[in-house]
């Protein structure tokens, strides 16, 4: 079973990253990055150090985070400082008994004071009790919104992509600038993401990626192994991504 360094490297390789790359980042050395890498957890400073650079490396990474952090202390956990605890001082009753007694009667002398009926000029009349409603006159009439034109319809059109691992492969696709996935797609496994006007994809692995834009297959995106980043996909990209002739062009008309 591998170790949690060696899983470590290896979803970093996936993605291409290089040790210089999440230093220059996040700001620890590539000593200490390498030693989280190889289990040296010995090299690591002490304290909540090492937990702080294992939640920094994952979040580069685009990992879970919290779950990267688990599996660091499940593996090369340090037992907690030993604090040292004062024992809990003498409890002392807050309330004599005969401040119980008057605090009984004062609540129950409350309690009837509110039970009191009010007065007819306290009482509250039901029309100023009642909220005021907008009159409605009779000729209102409520209409429904004009039907959108085919035009107005086109403009809402979008970008559906559809991804499937033939291979284990990461993947990183932003949707609209939004990140939407960074992480690993194991054999078999689909994702599907939706965008106004632009996806830019990116992958570890081309050859082991198939894809679907708008329900069309896509050309294959390279070899098998092959770092492809920064595929821009829009609906003018749309002709030269998938295969056929029919994909339609930004006018509508057959490209």
């Amino acid at each position: 079973m591998p170790s949690f360094g060696e899983n470590l490297r290896r979803e970093r390789e996936l993605r291409s990253i290089s040790l210089r790359e999440i230093a220059e980042s996040t700001k620890i050395s590539v000593r200490f990055l390498e030693a989280l890498e190889e289990d040296r957890v010995e090299v690591l400073p002490g304290g909540l150090f090492p937990r702080a650079f294992v939640k920094q490396y994952a979040q580069f990474l685009g990992l879970d985070s919290e779950r990267a952090v688990a599996d660091f202390l499940l593996q090369h956990g340090r037992p907690e400082p030993d604090v040292r605890r004062l024992p809990p001082p003498e409890r002392r009753p807050l309330l004599t008994p005969g401040a119980l007694f008057f605090g009984a009667v004062a609540v129950v002398a409350l309690f009837f004071t509110l039970r009191a009926p009010q007065t007819e000029e306290e009482a509250p009349t039901a029309e100023s009790a009642a909220p005021s409603s907008p009159a409605v006159l009779p000729t209102d009439r409520v209409y429904p919104p004009p039907a959108a034109s085919p035009a107005a319809r086109a403009a809402r059109d979008t970008l559906l992509l559809t991804m499937t691992a033939q291979q284990e492969c990461w993947v990183e696709a932003t949707a609209d600038g939004e990140t939407i996935i960074n992480r690993v797609l194991v054999e078999g496994e689909s994702e599907t993401l939706e965008a106004r006007g632009e996806i830019v994809l990116s992958v570890g692995n081309a050859g082991g990626l198939s894809i679907r834009v708008n329900d069309q297959p896509g050309l294959p995106l390279g070899r098998s192994g092959e770092v492809r980043k920064n595929i821009v996909i829009t609906r003018q990209s749309l002709p030269a991504l998938v295969e056929g002739e029919e994909a339609s062009s930004p006018d509508g008309q057959s490209g």
